[in-house]
Formats: C-alpha cells, sequence, structure tokens
C-alpha cells in the first residue's frame, strides 16, 4: 500500500507544484505561445523566389505553330538543312532535335498560324519535298503573349 502512494505521488507531484496547474496558474489561459525557427523565414523568402521564376518560365512557354523543315534519319541532311535555314532566314530560330532515329529540324515560333504558313510558303521554295505547320510549345517573350489579340492567350 505504501509504494501504490509513492508511485501515486510521484506522478501527481508534477502537476501539484507546477506553474500551470489550475491552483497556481501564472499566465493568461487564452495566450499561446509560439516558438518559431528563424530559418523558416528564409525557406517561406526561397520558395516565393522559387514560384515566382516558375512562373515567369511558364509565361515564355506557350502553345504555338513552328515550321516543320526536315525529318530524317541522315544528320548530314539535317545540319546542311539547318545551315540553309540561317542564310536564308536567319530571323526564325532553328531547333534541331534528335529523337533517335531521326533528327527534325523545326524553326520559328508562332502564335498565329496564319503567320506559320506565310513562312512556309516562302521555305517550300528552298525544300521542294514540303515543309510542314506543327503545333508545338514555342517560346515566346512574355509580353507577346500578355498583349496578343489572340483570347486564348491572355
Amino acid at each position: 500500500m505504501k509504494l501504490f502512494f509513492a508511485i501515486a505521488f510521484l506522478f501527481i507531484s508534477p502537476l501539484l507544484f507546477s506553474q500551470n496547474t489550475l491552483l497556481g496558474s501564472t499566465q493568461d489561459s487564452n495566450s499561446v505561445i509560439i516558438h518559431k525557427d528563424p530559418r523558416i523565414d528564409s525557406l517561406i523568402k526561397k520558395q516565393s523566389q522559387i514560384n515566382e521564376m516558375n512562373f515567369r518560365e511558364s509565361l515564355r512557354r506557350v502553345k504555338g505553330y513552328r515550321i516543320l523543315v526536315i525529318n530524317t534519319n541522315k544528320r548530314d541532311d539535317a545540319i546542311e538543312a539547318k545551315s540553309k535555314m540561317y542564310t536564308y532566314f536567319p530571323e526564325l530560330k532553328p531547333y534541331l532535335i534528335y529523337k533517335s532515329p531521326n533528327y527534325r529540324l523545326k524553326v520559328g515560333n508562332f502564335i498565329k498560324k496564319e503567320d506559320a504558313e506565310n513562312y512556309q510558303k516562302k521555305i517550300n521554295k528552298y525544300f521542294p519535298k514540303g515543309v510542314f505547320v506543327v503545333y508545338d510549345v514555342i517560346e515566346v517573350k512574355p509580353e507577346e503573349v500578355l498583349f496578343s489579340d489572340n483570347p486564348s492567350y491572355n
């Protein structure tokens, strides 16, 4: 029986002598104290910067059109076509893409299909096998997308 009281006293004594008991509370019962690690603020700031950078990058890539100039399994033909595009159409950015076993040369970043079709007619003169307008994700300046008259990009 003495053992029972001794064990009970060990468990109850911290409750009786602590400052936050119902008998002798020194703090307001409606307040909460939060101890925040100062590194949390730096993590929040870093995540905010990452989110802003991702948002800016997402404005640079939109759905649009490119012109497929050549689709071949011969690397030399693809490089020659790229050189030809640089020579005759320096304003169009070429994209040489390798997906085994083919090399694809796409050019331009067109938001409107009509603009791509106009260039397609000009490029057809230099590549008689045919060039095609293809739907693709293109690179644009954010102000081109935000201020374009195409409602699907606003």
